[in-house]
This record gives structure tokens, C-alpha cells and sequence, in this order.
């Protein structure tokens, strides 16, 4: 199982000329090893980018991801590194996806395909990640 952040998949979804070929490449390796798993907020996400839910719903089918609800002990664990995150001088104010996808990859325990790796590694370091520095 691959937990697959918006970021990758946008790189499908755009042809990115940077990113796409890296992407669909692992991808393929991941998918190889297990399902390839988005979440809400995942989905949610990918939103932004369609029209239409059966357009998107399509997209998701085609790159044959599977919609994985964040458990709770996940929602918690974020909102609980979130706050560390306020503490040590964060500036947002409101609750960061890549929080509730890092708390739903460490409570699993599966790894994370992303090309963003900043607060993965210091919040979730006990996170696999499967990123293009690698």
C-alpha cells in the first residue's frame, strides 16, 4: 500500500514537464507492491482541478486509486501535531492537509509518495517516503 499525495497525481493530471514521467514511474513501481491509496483530503484536492465529480471519479478509476477514509486515531495524531507545528512558530492558522495525510500514513503505517517532503520528515519521521531525493 502507497498513500499517494496530491501533488504527484497533479503531475498526471497537468503533464507537469517536470514531474509526470518521475510520477508515473513510481506510480507503476508502487502499484507493483500494493494498492495506491488517496484520502478525503487527498480527493478533495484533486477537486480543484475538474468540473465535474464523475470527471474526477473517472480520473481516479483510470489510475486505479483506492478512497481510504482517515481513521480517527489519524485525525487526532494531527490535530495533536498541529499544534506542535503552532508552537514552534507555524504560521498557519488553520489545519494543513499534508498534517492529516502524514498522521493517516504514521497510524497505518504506510508510506507516502509526495514531492512535497518538508513537514513529512519533521513531523512524521517515522514515515516512509517515497520521494524524488531518494
Amino acid at each position: 500500500m502507497t498513500l499517494v499525495d496530491t501533488n504527484v497525481l497533479l503531475d498526471l493530471v497537468t503533464g507537469d514537464p517536470v514531474w509526470a514521467d518521475w510520477s508515473i514511474e513510481q506510480l507503476e513501481n508502487a502499484s507493483l507492491r500494493g494498492p495506491l491509496l488517496i484520502n478525503d483530503i487527498i480527493y478533495a484536492e484533486l477537486a480543484v482541478r475538474y468540473d465535474r465529480i464523475e470527471d474526477l471519479d473517472a480520473f481516479i478509476d483510470a489510475a486505479h486509486l483506492v478512497l481510504t477514509p482517515v481513521p480517527r486515531a489519524a485525525l487526532f495524531l494531527a490535530g495533536k501535531v498541529f499544534t506542535q507545528y503552532r508552537r514552534a512558530g507555524g504560521s498557519r492558522t488553520g489545519m494543513l492537509p499534508d498534517f492529516l495525510i502524514g498522521a493517516q500514513a504514521a497510524v497505518q503505517k504506510i508510506p507516502v509518495m509526495t514531492r512535497d517532503i518538508g513537514r513529512y520528515r519533521s513531523y512524521f519521521p517515522t514515515v516512509k517516503l517515497i520521494t524524488p531525493d531518494r
